[in-house]
């Protein structure tokens, strides 16, 4: 049985992780952003920002943790998993701050390669900053184009799941499913 890998991307504080939290309690086995894990590990050596400090490094991390995540995708017993986030936003991320980056990270991009992705969009109402998210909603918004340029460059359509409760979110999601 084939897996299938289903991406929920989007920029910052767009309500990501509740619809993957919600997708999950539902019984979806579903894996968490890498990154907070990343920034919180490099913050218990004292450095506040890793990516604003050592972007390719902070990017060379979140590349592996997003590649290990779509390898460990594979041997889950369910006939789909949700990804918070996907390979191709360490690249839109590089994109967005102006980064340059070795060509494996486009590379990667066409080896790791997913069913279906979600987008969602910057919601303003429910945007807010935290000791991880230090972007402000105009940067959100900018990412978030980033992001649907960088999948589309790499052959995806993502579909825009549509502002509202995290529920009809998580139920718009699955219904694109069926």
């Amino acid at each position: 049985m084939k897996t299938r890998k289903i991406v929920i991307t989007g920029g910052p504080g767009t309500g990501k992780t509740s619809v993957i939290e919600a997708l999950e309690e539902s019984g979806y086995f579903c894996f968490h952003e890498v990154s907070r894990e990343i920034i919180k590990e490099a913050q218990k050596k004292g450095i506040d920002q890793l990516f604003l400090k050592e972007p390719l490094l902070f990017s060379e991390l979140l590349l592996e943790g997003r590649i290990k995540q779509h390898k460990d995708a594979e041997i889950v017993a369910a006939n789909m998993v949700f990804l918070d986030r996907g390979v191709p936003d360490v690249v839109a991320y590089m994109n967005y701050f102006g980064n340059e980056y070795p060509p494996v990270f486009n590379r990667v991009c066409k080896e790791y390669l997913y069913d279906e992705i979600f987008i969602l969009p910057p919601w303003k109402q429910i945007y807010t900053e935290d000791s991880e998210r230090y972007e402000s909603y105009e940067q959100a918004v900018a990412i978030h184009d980033h992001l649907a340029e960088s999948y589309k460059f790499h052959g995806y359509r993502p579909i825009e799941v549509p502002c509202g409760p995290v529920e009809e979110r998580a139920s718009f999601i699955l219904d694109q499913l069926v």
